[in-house]
């Protein structure tokens, strides 16, 4: 039963034996002032002001922690991210660095204030936006729980303090290789990371060690299917990769690095089957790619001359035919002259998704990989694999749905016709057939990951316009934007 009055109601609820009688605000016949005076009451009541001092939180003073420089391993999703590197302005994605490093201040494991600087944080190598990594490294000097010993040999760690000459030098207890009171570094790191970034494995380092300058060489794979291509026609042409070329026409010339020495060294350059031959035309396969350090960009521009390759729009020649950038040299396979490419052709280098930095290698001197798992279920090693384990299955379902979805549309809509590769259909760009309603044919040239560069005419790599030559484009850039800035950008070993 409900009665009201002077803006309120009087519900009785009944019980057993009597009536309750609750009185609510009847909010309709309230002005607007009253209403507003209702909900700061309210508010009033919800957080009530303390009568007591707040007690301030206990700072964490890093100076009263030992330190110890450790090299962590780590895969990523590259495109969930904008890239590995961290970025002083706003990316359209978060950075893996940023994710990375924000896991390591809420562990306490660095201090933030500091920033990568103050913890010396040096990467392997750089990737960009939506390449992926296995095996990515970055070494850094993180807090440890074992304690300082006066024989440990005392060594310089990056302070987070302004005046880095006024730190007390760390203990050093990098050189131990005990872990049995040290801190889990990865279970602590895979807490707070997102499914996406997973640390892998960590290990002690000597102080002066760079995950940089020590690394000996680095792999990058980059997967893709057989259709439309003719394998055997790009391992041809990768062979002429192996050794030590200048690489300026298969790569992104960036004027703001400053780069002269365009020489990098490839040991290896292989072209693998991964799924069974009964796949036929969607067999899928891997590039492996192995070589000191790369040049921004390198892989994925030799991937899409490799594609061109093995489409037969272009012969395996073209490969040296681009390293050759001095003067007029012979190719040893076919002994005809090589033309002098010293400017690099317009062409689009191939798409991010399939690439991934597979290893950093180092001495075994060097480091020594660890993981926090005791081999049980509830260990760390258990739980990664079998997270990564459901990743790996959930997408083997995806990729049957795909499949049955093309199934599905196949009923009712024909393939278009197959020009690809010139070896097997026997076509050339001048011989491709037209349509029935005489329409030119357009020709699809694969840049991985179902992605193609499509144009009705193919215009071969050596006849294409080229871009200005590499000492022109750095001195513009000199005179112009660089005579801005003091100090010039250092550049990226193993960069993609």
């Amino acid at each position: 039963m409900r009665f009201g009055g002077f803006g309120f109601t009087y519900r009785f609820l009944p019980s057993k034996t009597q009536y309750f009688r609750i009185m609510t605000p009847n909010y309709e016949s309230w002005s607007k002032d009253e209403l507003i005076a209702r909900l700061r009451e309210l508010e009033a009541k919800k957080h009530p002001k303390s009568t007591h001092s707040p007690t301030s939180k206990k700072p964490f003073h890093f100076s009263s922690h030992p330190k110890r420089k450790i090299a962590i391993k780590f895969c990523y999703s590259g495109w969930e991210y904008n890239g590995l590197a961290y970025q002083n302005g706003p990316t359209p994605l978060p950075t893996v660095e940023d994710v990375l490093f924000k896991a390591f201040v809420k562990a306490r494991l660095v201090d933030e204030t500091g920033g990568l600087d103050g913890c010396g944080w040096e990467k392997c190598g750089r990737t960009d936006r939506g390449v992926s990594a296995a095996g990515q490294v970055v070494s850094l000097w993180v807090r440890s729980a074992l304690p300082a010993e006066t024989s440990s040999k005392v060594a310089s760690s990056p302070s987070s303090e302004e005046d880095l000459s006024t730190e007390d030098t760390p203990q050093n207890t990098s050189l131990q290789s005990s872990t049995k009171h040290e801190l889990r570094y990865v279970s602590i790191l895979n807490r707070l990371l997102p499914p996406t970034i997973r640390v892998l494995a960590w290990s002690s380092i000597s102080p002066d060690f760079s995950a940089r300058f020590n690394c000996k060489h680095r792999h990058y794979k980059y997967f893709f299917t057989s259709h439309g291509l003719d394998v055997s026609l790009m391992q041809s042409a990768a062979n002429h990769l192996v050794g030590e070329h200048d690489f300026r026409n298969m790569c992104k010339l960036d004027p703001g690095k400053q780069i002269t020495n365009f020489h990098r060294c490839v040991m290896r350059a292989q072209i693998n089957p991964l799924s069974p031959e009964s796949d036929g035309d969607n067999r899928v396969y891997v590039f492996d790619l192995v070589g000191s350090a790369f040049l921004y960009h390198q892989v994925r521009h030799i991937m899409a001359v490799l594609f061109l390759v093995g489409t037969g729009v272009e012969q395996p020649s073209i490969i040296p035919a681009l390293m050759n950038v001095f003067h007029a040299e012979s190719d040893s396979s076919t002994k005809s002259l090589l033309p002098l490419v010293d400017r690099k052709p317009e062409y689009q280098m191939a798409d991010a998704l399939p690439l991934m930095l597979w290893d950093c290698a180092y001495a075994d001197s060097d480091v020594t990989w660890q993981t926090d798992g005791d081999g049980t279920e509830s260990g760390t090693g258990s739980e990664l694999y079998h997270q990564l384990h459901s990743i790996h299955q959930r997408s083997l379902i995806h990729t049957v749905l795909d499949e049955h979805f093309l199934t599905a549309a196949t009923q009712y809509h024909s393939p278009p016709p197959q020009y690809f590769p010139f070896s097997q259909t026997g076509l050339t760009p001048h011989t491709l057939p037209h349509s029935t309603s005489g329409r030119e044919p357009v020709l699809g040239v694969p840049l991985g990951a179902g992605t193609y560069k499509r144009n009705a005419r193919y215009i071969p790599l050596l006849e294409r316009k080229r871009l200005d030559h590499v000492d022109v484009a750095n001195e513009r850039w000199r005179i112009g934007r660089g005579s801005k800035y003091s100090k010039q950008k250092m550049p990226d070993d193993g960069t993609e």
